[in-house]
């Protein structure tokens, strides 16, 4: 199977991840503890963080040279930055137990902010697709580590998603549908990525896009996962996630060279 083909189905499987968490949320309502959440968001960002800059932005200027490529890193996160704030979403963090004493718990307004939460959430997916699909393009085993990560913290998205769509309208199928449908932008985007891009792929376009790729993560790592992690409480918990990350994916760099 060609890269491009592996690169479809890692994206598919990494998205399609908040499954996994729409299922905990029809399955029970007790959400996962929060040493649990604080570990596994921790442990993502740390992931991401060391494949961002062992890897890709290295791998960028390799191709294009330090300027451009630091370019694109900081054009990545500004991109995100702009859809994060033109797009707003509720993260899990944001739905901590503690933050949901205070609010009205309607079935109208707990429909409402899971379909804004889906919305969100499917813009949000969508260059995550391109990253796990433009990270295979170069390396196989890359691609694998990025679609891990991403997969481990879409679970919590899908958990978003589900929750209070079932507890709005006590629909399983609904609730599992809408979270499904957030986590298919991924493969999209994937898919989109492959249309439009492979036809003018050179090794300088790969170096732009994995330096801004090394970007997107870097936002998604920084101005998510790790305050969703501290946001349960478990401060030091939380680092220690994110270190236990970085030492794994370095380990595992570490073996495939």
């Amino acid at each position: 199977m060609s890269n491009v083909g592996i690169a479809l189905i890692l994206t598919a499987l990494a998205g399609l991840s908040t499954g996994i968490g729409s299922l905990i949320g029809i399955a029970t309502r007790r959400e996962p503890g929060p040493r649990f959440m604080t570990m596994t968001l921790g442990f993502a960002a740390g992931v991401m963080v060391t494949v961002s800059f062992v890897e890709l932005l290295p791998g960028g200027i390799e191709a294009i040279g330090f300027g451009p490529a630091n370019l694109a890193f900081f054009g990545g996160m500004l991109a995100m930055f702009l859809v994060d704030a033109l797009i707003p979403h509720t993260y899990m963090a944001e739905r901590h137990p503690a933050a949901q004493e205070t609010e009205n718990g309607t079935r109208e307004r707990l429909l409402k902010t899971g379909l804004f939460v889906a919305l969100g959430l499917g813009i949000h997916n969508f260059p995550e697709g391109m990253a796990t699909f433009a990270a295979t393009l170069k390396d196989i085993d890359l691609g694998i580590a990025i679609a891990v990560a991403i997969a481990i913290h879409n679970i919590p998205e899908g958990l978003a998603v589900s929750a209070p769509v079932y507890a709005a309208t006590g629909s399983r199928g609904q609730a599992f549908l809408w979270s499904f449908l957030s986590g298919l932008a991924e493969p999209v985007g994937a898919g989109l990525a492959a249309l439009f891009l492979l036809p003018f792929l050179t090794d300088a376009l790969l170096g732009w896009l994995l330096s801004a790729v090394a970007g997107i993560m870097i936002f998604i790592s920084l101005d998510e996962l790790v305050p969703a992690a501290r946001a349960f409480g478990e401060e030091h918990l939380a680092i220690t996630g994110v270190i236990l990350g970085m030492m794994v994916m370095t380990v595992s760099l570490l073996m495939l060279r």
